[in-house]
């Protein structure tokens, strides 16, 4: 027997040139070939390409393909894009920046002198008031050096006869 049409329909199957019609006459070769016993005398070039055509008739899509297939792909809701702003770029930056923040307060807050402590409000206050009254005596001195260098003191003239 001559196999060349099924050889030359192999060859435009694998091009992608077959009809609906031609893939259809492999079919059918091969589930012919699947059901008699007398594929001893095909050629293995040939022979070698049964599982599958004789797989495609054996599973079937089904009616309900597209619906199954439409089922799996889509989602119950929609995804929206999702705007991106640059303060919300920065989130990271910020939350980075008020760290350090805190982190350089307390250490400040840790160097400050922590046995200097409100024991008695009243004697706190009288030493706030005594350090003052210091610092304005320190200052009056200066002060006073002070005055007679930009304005000295004018002596009255003397008027000789």
């Amino acid at each position: 027997m001559d196999y060349k049409y099924i050889e030359q329909l192999l060859e435009r199957y694998w091009q992608g040139n077959t009809t609906l019609q031609e893939e259809a006459i492999l079919r059918s070769f091969y589930n012919q070939l699947a059901s008699s016993e007398a594929s001893s005398d095909i050629p293995d070039d040939i022979r070698q390409y049964q599982p599958l055509f004789a797989m495609e008739q054996e599973t079937p899509l089904g009616e309900d393909f597209d619906e199954r297939i439409l089922q799996l792909t889509e989602d119950a809701e929609p995804q929206r894009a999702k705007m991106v702003i640059l303060v919300n770029r920065l989130k990271p930056l910020f939350k980075a920046a008020a760290i350090v923040a805190i982190l350089l307060t307390l250490g400040n807050a840790a160097q400050a002198p922590w046995n200097y402590g409100w024991d008695n409000p009243q004697d706190e206050y009288a030493k706030f008031h005594q350090q003052q009254a210091d610092s304005v005596n320190m200052l009056n001195p200066i002060q006073a050096e002070a005055d007679t260098v930009i304005a000295p003191k004018v002596e009255e003239t003397k008027y000789y006869e």
